[in-house]
Parts: structure tokens; C-alpha cells; sequence
């Protein structure tokens, strides 16, 4: 068996970054952290728009895309856009954010770009695959992959809605990146997962944690707060990983661990642990 190519998503290497505020940037320098990537065994990291903002006060996009292929970054994730689909204020923001990634993922050839919504914005099903599309069809001009992510806190909370979103906009170059902690808390079984249409099946990534979310604890905490590495907790990752190999799906997965517990663990112990946890779901 090829040995497994696995991404550091961004959040389980941002250090002490704190979603949803002002402080979403990575405490760890980016040559330093990709380098420990490198070293831990990863073949691709991910970039979040508030620490690419951070990064590019200090270096060139060029340096940044050096740093990478000096460490054998193979991929690169692009993320997070939202509000693309929007009027108003937080359209004109989104649209800033829009052409920063699109820059970001030209600039160190991004594998995808990660979009969707974190707040279940009301919006018509026509108007949400018109928008997607128009987005796709911007991002091929510039050679870039577009990847929806279905999550509970998004309108499209299912497989059925994804897949409805995707082939209405028909893009050859957008699809849907598959989150094994949103699949588990949203219910969805793992076969229809791994059923969906091949072309627009851009991306996994997988996770560990509780089953049910703890008395006392929102989802929302759950999610930005209290997941786990892989095999820490409750989930079947083993079975999920057993059916994506099966699947038609051959490209990279990535660990995505948002964890208050990860926040305040040295860089070199959290790369190291988060790979070796991660590899040990693959079948052998």
C-alpha cells in the first residue's frame, strides 16, 4: 500500500488561534510550523484567510510558496469563504475576502478553496446555486478548485442538498469536501457519503470526538472547541476510513481538530501527534 497523503488542516495547527474572533491567525511562525509539518510526515497544510493576512505582512506569497516546496508541501487548502451568496454589508466583505484566497490560491497553487456558511443563512436554493456557480466559473479563469462544505450550522446540511447545489451549478471545477465530524453530528450513514457522484467529490477530512454533544455544551462549543484527535474519541473513524478506501475518492485527507485541549500544546508535539494518530486510522 501507497503510503497515505495527509493534510494538517488548518485549525489543528494554528496554535492558540481562536475562531470567530479577531485572533483567528496562527501563533505559529509559518516557516516554523511548516516545517514541523514536514518533519511530522504531512503533505499538505491549510491556510485560513485570517492567517494569510497575518503571514503576508512579513512575506511574499513567492517566499510563503518557497517555504512550501522546501518542505515538500504537496498541497495546499485554501479557506474559509462565506457570505458569497449574500447582499449588503457582508457581501461587500466577502467579496474582499474572495479576492484575497483567489489571490492566496494562485500564489501557492491551492489544491481548493473551502466555502460555505456558518450562521444557516435563509437563501433560495436557485439563488445559492446561481451564486456557487458564478463563483466557480471566476475561479476557473484563475485555475482554482472550489469546495462546498456541508455542515449543521450551513442550508445545506445533507448529502441530498449538496448534491443539489453542485450539479445544478454544473461546474467542472466545484464540488463538495466532506467533513467526517459534520457527517457524524448531522447523522448522515457513511455509504452515502461515499456514493456521491465522483466528480464532485473534492475533498475529506476526519476528526475524532463525542458522539452526542455534552449536557451543558452547544454545538457550536462542540465544534470550535472540543474535538479530537483521531482516535481519542467515540467515532468509527477506522470504519469510515476502511469505506473511503473502497470509494471511488483518491485524493489526500486532512486532520481538522479544533480543540481547546490542542491550543495550548508546543508545535512540534502537536504535528507529531496529530499525524501519527491520523496515519494509524488508515487500513494497513
Amino acid at each position: 500500500m501507497n503510503e497515505p497523503e495527509i493534510i494538517a488542516s488548518y485549525w489543528t495547527l494554528a496554535g492558540g488561534a481562536l475562531p470567530h474572533t479577531d485572533k483567528e491567525y496562527s501563533t505559529f511562525e509559518f516557516k516554523e510550523r511548516i516545517e514541523a509539518d514536514a518533519r511530522a510526515g504531512f503533505k499538505g497544510v491549510g491556510l485560513w484567510h485570517a492567517d494569510i493576512i497575518h503571514v503576508t505582512k512579513t512575506r511574499s506569497f513567492k517566499e510563503m510558496r518557497q517555504i512550501l516546496d522546501d518542505n515538500g508541501m504537496k498541497y495546499v487548502e485554501i479557506e474559509f469563504l462565506a457570505d458569497f451568496f449574500v447582499d449588503g454589508e457582508k457581501r461587500t466583505a466577502s467579496d474582499i475576502t474572495r479576492k484575497l484566497l483567489f489571490d492566496a490560491c494562485e500564489g501557492l497553487r491551492g489544491r481548493h478553496i473551502k466555502v460555505g456558511d456558518f450562521y444557516r443563512t435563509v437563501t433560495p436554493m436557485p439563488r445559492l446555486i446561481e451564486e456557487f456557480g458564478q463563483l466557480c466559473r471566476e475561479a476557473e479563469a484563475r485555475g482554482i478548485t472550489i469546495a462546498y462544505e456541508m455542515m449543521p450550522f450551513s442550508a445545506i446540511d445533507n448529502i441530498e442538498a449538496a448534491q443539489q447545489l453542485v450539479e445544478g451549478a454544473a461546474a467542472p471545477n466545484g464540488g463538495v469536501i466532506f467533513d467526517l465530524w459534520h457527517i457524524v453530528k448531522l447523522g448522515i450513514p457513511y455509504e452515502k457519503v461515499m456514493r456521491f457522484p465522483k466528480q464532485y467529490f473534492i475533498g475529506v477530512e476526519i476528526n475524532d470526538g463525542y458522539l452526542k454533544t455534552p449536557e451543558g455544551m452547544t454545538i457550536v462549543e462542540e465544534t470550535t472547541g472540543h474535538r479530537k484527535l483521531c482516535g481519542h474519541g467515540e467515532f468509527d473513524v477506522k470504519g469510515f476510513m476502511k469505506q473511503l478506501a473502497a470509494s471511488p475518492y483518491r485524493g489526500p485527507v486532512g486532520i481538522e481538530v479544533l480543540s481547546k485541549e490542542l491550543r495550548t500544546w508546543p508545535l512540534e508535539k502537536t504535528a507529531k501527534t496529530a499525524y501519527e494518530s491520523t496515519r494509524a486510522q488508515f487500513p494497513n
